[in-house]
This record gives C-alpha cells, sequence and structure tokens, in this order.
C-alpha cells in the first residue's frame, strides 16, 4: 500500500510530452536492461511499482462507500485514519488495521469484492512494461515475488494480470478460521518487514528488488540489483545517493 507522504509507501507521477516511440523505446531498454542481469530471484512492490496509484488505500475508501463493512466499523476506521494522517498512529500500525478491520467477515467475500475493484478501478492504470518484465524474467526462469503491505486479497486480485500465483504473495495478512477473517495479524510486510518476509519464505539471496518509496529502501537494499521505479522524492534521494537504478514509466492513466 501506498500513500503520498507516508500509507505504506508513497507514489509519485511524472508525465512528459514525448513520441509514443520514444516511451517505447525507453521502456523496452529497461526491460531489457534487468533481463540481461539475468536474476533468479526477485520481488516486487506492487503500489506504485506495477501500477500507478494506490490499491489499498483506495480499496479501504471504497469498501467503505460500497457500505462493505458495518457502518460501526467504517465509522470507527474513518477516525482512526484521520488520526493516521495527522501522525499519532505508526505506518505499520494502520496497515494491519486496513486488514484486521475485516474481522468477522467471510473471507471469500471479501476476496470477490477486492477482484471486482481491482478490476474496475486498477487494471488500467497497471504500467505495460512493469507486466512485460514480471512475465519475461518467469519465461527466463526468475521466481517472482509480490511484496505489499496492502491487505492480500487486493494483492491476489492484480497478480492475475501478472502470473503471480498467491503462494508467491508476501502481502498483509491474518489469520483464517472456520472460512472467516480474524484479528490475529500473520505479517505486515512495510519497512524493515519487507526483508524480514522474504527471508522467511525464501531461503535464497535477492537478486533484484524493485520499489518507489521510503518503505522499500529496506527491501531494496537487501538485492544484488535495486530498482527504484516510480520513486517518490524520498527513495529517489535514497536511489541517487546509493547508486541504485532509477526508472520512471510512463502514466497509463487516461
Amino acid at each position: 500500500m501506498s500513500r503520498v507522504g507516508g500509507l505504506c509507501g508513497n507514489t509519485t507521477f511524472r508525465k512528459t510530452i514525448v513520441s509514443s516511440s520514444a516511451v517505447a523505446d525507453k521502456a523496452q531498454a529497461f526491460v531489457e536492461s534487468v533481463l540481461r542481469l539475468e536474476p533468479r530471484f526477485a520481488a516486487f512492490d506492487c503500489d506504485g511499482t506495477l501500477w500507478s496509484g494506490d490499491a489499498g488505500e483506495s480499496f479501504f475508501s471504497w469498501e467503505m462507500e460500497e457500505k462493505l463493512v458495518p457502518e460501526e466499523v467504517a465509522s470507527a476506521m474513518r477516525k482512526r485514519y484521520a488520526d493516521y494522517k495527522a501522525g499519532k498512529v505508526p505506518e505499520d500500525v494502520m496497515c494491519g488495521e486496513m486488514v484486521t478491520m475485516h474481522k468477522g467477515m467471510i473471507e471469500s467475500d471479501v476476496q470477490r469484492a477486492a477482484t471486482r475493484f481491482f478490476d474496475l478501478h486498477f487494471a488500467e492504470k497497471i504500467f505495460p512494461e512493469m507486466r512485460t518484465l514480471v512475465r519475461q524474467l518467469q519465461e527466463q526462469g526468475c521466481d517472482v515475488w509480490a511484496v505489499s503491505s496492502t491487505n492480500e486479497w487486493v494483492i491476489r486480485a492484480a497478480m492475475r494480470h501478472f502470473g503471480i500465483p498467491r503462494d508467491h504473495v508476501l502481502a498483509a495478512a491474518v489469520k483464517i478460521s472456520k472460512m472467516r477473517i480474524t484479528d490475529r495479524l500473520i505479517r505486515i510486510p512495510s519497512g524493515d518487514g519487507k526483508p524480514k518476509a522474504i527471508r522467511k519464505a525464501v531461503k535464497k539471496k535477492l537478486d533484484a528488488a524493485f520499489g518507489n518509496s521510503r518503505w522499500d529502501a529496506d527491501m531494496l537494499a537487501i538485492a544484488r540489483h535495486p530498482f527504484a521505479v516510480n520513486p517518490n522524492p524520498d527513495l529517489e534521494a535514497i536511489a541517487r545517493e546509493r547508486n541504485w537504478t532509477v526508472y520512471f514509466p510512463e502514466d497509463p492513466s487516461p
């Protein structure tokens, strides 16, 4: 998940007027530069890195607007989010509560809602070259994982567009009991939680990592080849200082 100035990351959008052929050439050059490294294990942040915008934060607002959660829960979460925006709630705590707010709901119902939401509102925002890169890395034999502090229902829905299986998703998650969502957190992959989740799930060296915000910096730092994709100013400054590759895809939004 990604928020401007904080929420589980940060997205930045830069639009320049260039020819379509120049955009395509730049995108192809980026994809080829990664493929030439022949990584065997790669991890991708999601919001702001694989697509434009913040699907996690948007889903949070959308499901309350659609009245998919009880009104008392929605009211409490709106107040909680206001406190978060005011700096009174830590980043990882807010990310966790945006998952545990579904306590008692049937998981399959939430998954269906998340899939409908992503396909309606975010599928068109996917960066084409990032989808191409993921697919071609997989074809090259790379073990590709998605690592995100957005809830795993949204990320699972999104990964259908990238061919990344559910067992290769490390997103904000809770225990499920008798098909219902509980408030017992399993993980919140944000900040140093990202490398922790990776090390726990995958017992090998991270070859390539891709992220867009300062909440991805810890993950990028453990990779042999770190890529700051669509970085916000904080991450771009870190990337420039550490000589990480910086790449700005063209915003696919209409």
